[in-house]
């Protein structure tokens, strides 16, 4: 559960990082946390399930941490791109 929880709140981090490095794709502070937080516990599952990240392990050492940190943030921020991307298409 705790895993869980820090790739949440690493993928809200991610969306809002991603949002300020790409001002184009950005959905604004709220919309880059929200995508952010459901890239983040969708790319820290699909690590658990592919065997990269304890997703579910009972331990919380170093290396579960981390990898609950980066998949959660790296999912973030793939996720506000992607709807970065549809709702700029869409706006056209």
């Amino acid at each position: 559960m705790l895993n869980l929880i820090v790739q949440l709140i690493s993928g809200a981090v991610g969306g809002n990082i991603a949002g300020s490095f790409m001002k184009n794709l950005s959905l604004g502070t709220v919309g880059n946390s929200l995508a952010g937080i459901l890239g983040g516990g969708i790319g820290g599952q699909l690590l658990g399930l592919l065997g990269l990240a304890q997703a579910s392990g009972g331990g919380m050492d170093i290396g579960s941490i981390v990898s609950s940190i980066a998949g959660g943030g790296v999912g973030g921020g793939v996720l506000m791109a992607i709807i970065g991307v549809i709702k700029k298409a869409m706006a056209k």
